[in-house]
């Protein structure tokens, strides 16, 4: 009896196994179907703002205005929308396109940014102008310049860029901002920090401690000036403060390149300011929200929304799924 209860562990154990590497199998080629499925599955939205605005609107004074009144409102605004779509004027109507910007440490948002504004430059004429809600803390350098060489490829072609901020613009955050014509920020928005930082720890005490030797191989001098393993030397830590020093030089040069008004040895301290001190310090334009600078744009403009969503493949969406669904057992 003992004998037929282990060999039946191990059949089990065996046919686990086996499932196992089927399925494994099958979601590896799983992964390589969807992934050549994903190429090129891009897609660019486009929403007017304007008509947005206009059911906000039509929504609360259904509910606040009278029924005759309200009914008087919505006649009006039907012929006037007869009368525009019969003007010829309506077709030298200035338009703006508006791109949201949420940026991360790597401005992993940058693509899609590249993609709008390809899209938009395609149709813009001189009169046209482009904002852009921005919202960074800022974070790699090669990250968010690449970020702002997208901004400067609008204002090369003469279109008029206003940036506003709501929350904050910090460090590669404001690198985006500062190539704007105009830059607009809510009072309590966080602006500036135009500063560079590098850290890492470094375990080499605690590895000698325990009596284990780390290698590293380089060629070049410099190849590798800090280490998180190895023991850091005072040439290296130099070199390191020096590359921390030429990024902050060129941080600086483009802010006065692109913002000349701002005194730029006040401003580059690696401090921040809120919106009404940064305003005082050139360092924004004017205090405005978005919604407000949208809004009170849209009276004369035809406002639309620009978004390029790229479509997640099957295996990506339910690995994101899965990640999302950890993240709120842990919060819980």
């Amino acid at each position: 009896m003992i004998t037929f209860f282990t060999e039946y562990g191990m059949f089990l154990a065996k046919l686990v196994t086996v499932i196992a590497i089927i399925l494994i199998a099958v979601w590896i080629l799983a992964r390589m179907v969807a992934r050549a499925k994903a190429i090129d599955h891009e897609n660019l939205k486009v929403k007017k703002l304007n008509d947005k605005y206009q059911k906000m609107s039509l929504a609360l004074k259904s509910a606040a205005l009278p029924r005759k009144a309200f009914k008087k409102e919505l006649s009006e605004l039907k012929l006037k929308k007869k009368l525009e779509q019969k003007s010829p004027i309506d077709s030298k109507k200035k338009r703006i396109y508006v791109i949201e910007f949420i940026g991360d440490i790597k401005a992993r948002s940058a693509s899609s940014l590249r993609e709008c504004i390809t899209a938009i430059l395609t149709t813009t004429e001189p009169k046209d102008e482009v904002v852009l809600v921005l919202e960074s803390p800022g974070g790699t350098i090669h990250g968010y310049g690449f970020a702002a060489s997208q901004l400067l490829r609008i204002r090369k072609k003469n279109i008029k860029l206003t940036i506003a901020v709501d929350k904050v613009a910090a460090s590669g955050g404001y690198m985006m901002a500062c190539v704007a014509d105009r830059i607009i920020a809510a009072p309590f928005a966080i602006i500036g920090s135009i500063g560079v930082i590098g850290q890492m720890p470094n375990f080499n005490r605690l590895l000698k401690n325990l009596d284990i030797d780390y290698e590293q191989i380089t060629a070049g001098e410099y190849k590798r000036t800090l280490s998180i393993f190895g023991e850091n030397t005072d040439t290296g830590r130099r070199k390191a403060q020096q590359n921390i020093d030429e990024a902050h030089q060129l941080f600086k040069d483009f802010v006065t390149t692109n913002r000349p008004q701002v005194d730029i040895d006040q401003i580059a301290t690696g401090e921040h300011w809120y919106g009404t001190r940064a305003l005082e310090l050139n360092l924004v334009d004017e205090l405005c929200t978005s919604d407000d600078y949208l809004v009170n744009s849209a009276e004369n403009a035809d406002l639309f929304l620009i978004n390029h969503e790229r479509h997640k493949p099957f295996m990506e969406k339910i690995s994101s799924g899965f990640a999302s669904a950890i993240s709120r057992l842990i919060s819980q």
